[in-house]
């Protein structure tokens, strides 16, 4: 069974990157949880309307999104996954380069589908 769920959250967190990559807001918004609570690089609390909306807006451009170091923790009924993301883009026309590590916390929701519920990113240096 963790072996399958693994499998799942590994579908998921690829569906993700291509999602981000071709701000493909469908897509982000079934993977997204309304409840989401990201923190971004700068410590800043992001709900799911407001990630939706960089993407809706154009404001967030991504021109690459490629991962590495991916580590998934199964516990209990969430995943948790720490994933190494070298990005390339901008946001609002300011150029967004470098090397991120995210975390994020994977919960199945009432359909049996996957969604985040909370998540981290970090600068690595």
């Amino acid at each position: 069974m963790s072996h399958q769920i693994e499998h799942q959250i590994v579908e998921a967190e690829e569906k993700l990157r291509l999602a981000m990559l071709h701000s493909d807001v469908k897509a982000l918004d079934e993977l997204l949880s309304p409840k989401l609570l990201f923190t971004n690089h700068l410590g800043h609390l992001v709900g799911k309307e407001e990630d939706l909306a960089g993407h809706k807006s154009g404001a967030l451009k991504l021109n690459s999104l490629s991962a590495s170091e991916q580590h998934i923790l199964l516990a209990g009924d969430v995943a948790i996954v720490s994933v190494k993301m070298q990005l390339s883009g901008s946001y609002n026309g300011t150029p967004t380069n470098g090397v991120f590590r995210f975390t994020r916390v994977w919960s199945q929701s009432q359909d049996g589908t996957w969604q985040i519920i909370a998540g981290h990113s970090g600068i690595v240096s």
